[in-house]
């Protein structure tokens, strides 16, 4: 069982990589290729998520407030803020890293190019 997990995950470790050429280059540009398609679904649940975890924060203030009396709520209630807090700290945090260093290097574009080779020029010398 061990030999089988273990070229199970060899196999997948080093077969992974060949799912980056799956993404055909000229699908990219039209945004209907499979990184584009993951790219999407990134970009439009961030938002979503940054609302769960301040939902969660309002969540928590809730119960330690409505809670005032009892101690044991209110330790639940701060437990959620904290996580809430930390959650937000964390996305906030990796989005402005990002912007920066997007910004230092002068990158706007998130169009990756993608090389091509002209290979009508191949043996057209003559002779």
């Amino acid at each position: 069982m061990k030999n089988i997990l273990r070229t199970g995950f060899v196999a997948i470790g080093t077969l992974l990589p060949l799912a980056a050429f799956a993404d055909n280059g000229s699908l990219a540009d039209s945004g209907s290729g499979a990184v584009s398609q993951i790219g999407a679904v990134i970009r439009n649940a961030t938002p979503v998520v940054v609302a769960l975890a301040l939902l969660g924060f309002f969540w928590g203030l809730a119960v330690f407030i409505f809670n005032a009396g009892d101690e044991k709520k209110r330790g639940q209630g701060r437990s959620i803020m904290i996580w809430g807090i930390l959650a937000l700290f964390i996305m906030l945090s990796v989005f402005g890293i990002v912007q920066t260093l997007q910004k230092t290097f002068q990158v706007s574009n998130t169009t990756i190019p993608i090389p091509s080779v002209n290979t009508n020029a191949i043996g057209a010398g003559g002779g």
